[in-house]
C-alpha cells in the first residue's frame, strides 16, 4: 500500500510539472510572437522611410536612380549633364532635358539670377531696373533671347537683415530657384551691384563643360573674434588658431552650377550659416568635389573691359 501511494504521489507530481512546463512554453511562444511582430513593424517603418528619402532625392534631381549618397547623386547629375550636352551637339534633346516635372522649363535656361534685397531698399531696386535688369516686355525678352531669368529676393516684411538671416535668405533662394527653374547656373547678386548681363552670360557659357562649378571673386581673410568689431564672427573658434577664413567667393556676385544648387536644396535644414553670407555659402561646399573658379571679372571693385560687375552707390 505504501508503495502504491508513493507511486500515485510521484505520478501526480510529474503531471503537475508537465502542465507547468506547457504553460511556460506557451507564454514564451506568445512573447516571441509579439517580439517578432514588433520588430517586423519597425523594419517596415524604416523601409518606408528609406523609400520616401529615395523618392525625394529622385524628385529633386529628376533621376530614376535609387541612391541616397550625396556624392553619388552629384556624380549622377554631372554625368547626365554631359549626356545632355552630347545630345544637343548631335541635334537630339533627351527626355531628361525636356523634364517631366511641370516646374521645369522645356528648354534649359543658362542662369537664374537672384538679387538679394529688403523692403527698405526700393530705390536700389528701381535703379537696378533702369540700369540693367529691365522690366515688363524687356525683362521677358531677356529671358527668351539670353535664357537668363532675373528676380529680386526680398524676404519677410519684418526682416531686419541680421547677418544670419541674410545667409538663410540666400540658402532659401538657391533651394527655391532650383526647384522652380531648370538652369545651368544660379547666381547670387547684391542690390548695390551693376551687372553686365552679356559678360555674365559669356563667362557662364564658357564653363558649361565643368562639373559642380563655384565661380566668383575668390578671397579669404581674417576672422574677427572681438564682439565690438564690425565683422565680428560669433563662431570664430571654428576657424582654428590662425583665425583665417577658408577660400570663398566675394558676396557681391557669384555663381554655382545646378548640381550644387540641388545639393543646397536637399540639405538646407542642416547647412550651417555664419555671420557673413559669403562665408556661409563657401562653407556649404567644403568636403565636396567642387571646381572653385577664381574669376577676376567677378571682382566688382574695379571696372575693365569684359567685367561682369561693378559696385555702385544708388542715390
Amino acid at each position: 500500500m505504501h508503495s502504491r501511494g508513493s507511486s500515485n504521489r510521484l505520478y501526480n507530481s510529474g503531471g503537475g510539472s508537465a502542465f507547468r512546463s506547457r504553460i511556460s512554453a506557451l507564454v514564451l511562444a506568445m512573447f516571441a510572437t509579439m517580439a517578432t511582430v514588433y520588430v517586423a513593424g519597425r523594419m517596415w517603418q524604416e523601409a518606408e522611410s528609406r523609400v520616401y528619402l529615395i523618392k525625394e532625392l529622385d524628385r529633386r534631381t529628376g533621376q530614376g536612380h535609387s541612391s541616397v549618397s550625396v556624392s553619388e547623386r552629384l556624380k549622377i547629375v554631372a554625368c547626365n549633364e554631359k549626356d545632355i550636352a552630347a545630345s544637343k551637339r548631335e541635334g537630339f534633346v533627351s527626355k531628361e532635358y525636356l523634364g517631366n516635372d511641370d516646374t521645369r522649363s522645356k528648354k534649359r535656361l543658362l542662369a537664374v539670377v537672384g538679387i538679394i534685397t529688403t523692403f527698405g531698399r526700393k530705390k536700389n531696386r528701381d535703379a537696378i531696373r533702369k540700369a540693367w535688369m529691365q522690366s515688363g516686355a524687356a525683362l521677358k525678352k531677356l529671358e527668351e533671347e539670353k535664357q537668363i531669368v532675373v528676380r529680386f529676393v526680398i524676404g519677410k516684411k519684418d526682416d531686419l537683415e541680421a547677418p544670419e538671416e541674410r545667409s538663410k535668405k540666400i540658402k532659401f533662394f538657391f533651394a527655391r530657384a532650383v526647384e522652380s527653374w531648370d538652369a545651368e547656373f544660379y547666381v547670387k547678386v547684391n542690390d548695390d551691384v551693376y551687372v553686365n548681363i552679356d559678360a555674365l552670360g559669356a563667362k557662364l557659357s564658357a564653363n558649361l563643360d565643368k562639373p559642380r562649378v563655384y565661380m566668383g571673386c575668390m578671397k579669404s581673410g581674417e576672422v574677427f573674434s572681438e564682439p565690438n568689431l564690425k565683422w565680428y564672427e560669433p563662431d570664430w573658434w571654428k576657424f582654428g588658431d590662425s583665425k583665417s577664413y577658408f577660400r570663398h567667393a566675394s558676396g557681391e556676385i557669384y555663381a554655382i552650377s545646378r548640381a550644387l544648387a540641388q545639393f543646397i536644396s536637399i540639405n538646407k535644414p542642416i547647412l550651417q550659416v555664419y555671420a557673413h553670407d559669403d562665408v556661409s555659402a563657401g562653407s556649404w561646399f567644403i568636403g565636396l568635389v567642387v571646381t572653385h573658379l577664381k574669376e577676376g571679372k567677378f571682382c566688382c571693385n574695379s571696372w575693365s573691359t569684359g567685367s561682369v560687375c561693378a559696385s555702385v552707390l544708388f542715390d
